[in-house]
């Protein structure tokens, strides 16, 4: 197991030999070399729409991103980035690296997995495509497209201006669920990286810094005695009554969790036919909360209902975590820089044929929508908060934020007033729409990636930050324990 405090003395190191080489004088990104960034985006912009239209017609669920991650791969690849594939176990996870000397590591992630049952058109009107069930609900072909080009623009603008150090993408599969980014961590692949920049796919253009939800999942599997439910229903034992005495169990017990718990589930397989007392069952389970301490006891008490179910009803069950994730480390440091950066590329201009879209989409959302104006603005800057509201959802991108500084940004890729995981947000992220808002991205990625290397300074004061936050004595130890990435998680009871 990796310390925090090797990774942070490892890094401080570093710094010191910059600073000593002259670093410290180093002056902000110019206008200039802004300029250049943006040029570089916008010539590789043709590629990075074809990456991200190709990625939403894969709809490629986690693990299973065999086309995406070789499309980004060949990409970085024919970018002159040396790309080492299938890390952490992981087939389609890579890392590619761009090393122009001595300097700092820059990581940029980058997210490619759809998600399932989200089948639709790049179309304002519900409309599933025939033969496909999975749908970019979370605008992951925008996101791995966009990082992709803003690695690509900054390793041009290294190029240029002689600027040393490494840039790398770190192509991480199955976030929905699947926790790919945790098994990098794990691995010690984050081990020597100074600053990791990440981006979302969103409804407004922000750099506000915040914290998640830490989250374990995984599936309860329950094993019974199958017969035929009229002529000898005293002969079977039902995994179905299993998962279902399971649920009602677990619903009994929100009341007596603390505030601000999740508690949701699915049930992936529940017998084939009614006649038949199912034999196997199983139902998958999320437990979330900011505190990583009370999703672990939370989910233990889950796991004892299941156990209980199982004797109450005479059968069996197993359980195996596909998932474990902490809450988000936030970096003021960082998020200043990303709002500068963001300020100085601006918002969003929709064609007349964009806004008729996105109005049409609108009719779908409740109360028609929010302000379609807001895509050409940026919001104003706000100290990250890690004591209120830590917002409904998880990310694998919170375990890297726990080893090294981290920083995202949010872009109006989708119709504003869009939930997450819909299918409004799936054809937005297929059309102009969404490829706007990536190139948003890929540009303020690669000026804040320019800025810090301009700045190593600001690189220390972000670590300086990180270990404030993490607190005395803090150890990284991965809520996934020693098992390897659930390369099947997305296989429902069995069967794709």
């Amino acid at each position: 197991m990796k310390t925090i405090t090797k990774a942070l003395a490892t890094s401080a190191i570093c710094a010191t030999a910059w600073l000593a080489a002259g670093a410290a004088s180093a002056a902000p990104l110019t206008a200039e070399g802004r300029g250049q960034i943006i040029a570089a985006v916008d010539a590789y912009a043709p590629k990075m729409n074809d990456a991200a239209l190709k990625i939403w017609n894969y709809a490629e669920v986690g693990y299973q991103e065999t086309k995406s991650s070789a499309l980004l791969q060949d990409q970085l690849k024919a970018a002159g980035f040396k790309v080492q594939a299938g890390v952490a176990g992981e087939p389609t996870g890579f890392v590619a690296s761009f090393k122009n000397g001595p300097g700092p590591v820059i990581a940029i992630l980058a997210e490619f997995d759809a998600l399932p049952g989200l089948s639709q058109a790049a179309a304002p009107t519900k409309q599933p495509v025939a033969g496909r069930d999975a749908g970019h609900g979370c605008g992951h072909n925008l996101f791995g497209a966009a990082s992709t080009a803003a690695a690509v623009a900054l390793k041009t603008w290294m190029v240029q201006n002689k600027v040393q150090g490494e840039v790398r993408v770190y192509g991480t599969p199955a976030e929905e669920g699947g926790s790919g980014k945790v098994y990098m961590v794990r691995d010690g692949l984050f081990d020597d990286v100074d600053i990791t920049l990440h981006w979302h796919p969103g409804n407004t253009n922000s750099a506000n810094q915040g914290t998640s939800m830490a989250n374990i999942s995984g599936k309860f599997r329950f094993y019974g005695q199958s017969s035929h439910a009229a002529g000898a229903p005293w002969a079977g034992r039902s995994a179905l009554d299993g998962v279902e005495i399971m649920n009602v169990a677990n619903n009994y017990l929100r009341e007596h969790i603390p505030d601000r718990t999740r508690i949701h589930y699915v049930v992936t397989n529940g017998g084939k036919a009614p006649n038949v007392v199912p034999d196997f069952a199983e139902v998958y389970y999320y437990v979330r909360n900011a505190d990583p301490k009370i999703v672990v006891d939370v989910m233990d008490r889950v796991k004892t209902a299941a156990q209980g179910a199982a004797m109450i009803t005479g059968t069996k069950v197993e359980f195996e975590q596909t998932g474990g994730v902490y809450n988000l480390l936030p970096n003021d440091v960082l998020g200043k820089v990303m709002q500068q950066s963001l300020e100085s590329v601006g918002g969003i201009s929709w064609t007349p044929e964009e806004t008729k879209f996105a109005q049409e989409l609108a009719k779908s959302l409740p109360n028609g929508g929010g302000d379609l104006a807001s895509v050409g603005k940026i919001e104003t800057y706000r100290p990250a908060d890690t004591s209120g509201d830590a917002g409904g959802g998880s990310t694998d991108v919170a375990d890297v934020s726990w080893v090294t500084p981290t920083v995202g940004l949010s872009t109006a890729t989708f119709v504003p007033g869009s939930a997450g995981h819909s299918w409004q947000n799936v054809a937005a992220g297929g059309m102009t729409i969404g490829l706007k808002g990536a190139a948003l991205a890929a540009k303020t990625l690669s000026i804040t990636g320019a800025e810090l290397f301009s700045n190593p300074e600001l690189i220390a004061q972000a670590k300086a930050e990180l270990k404030q936050r993490q607190g005395k004595g803090f150890v990284y130890k991965s809520l996934l324990g020693d098992r390897k990435p659930p390369l099947d998680y997305r296989k429902v009871g069995g069967a794709e």
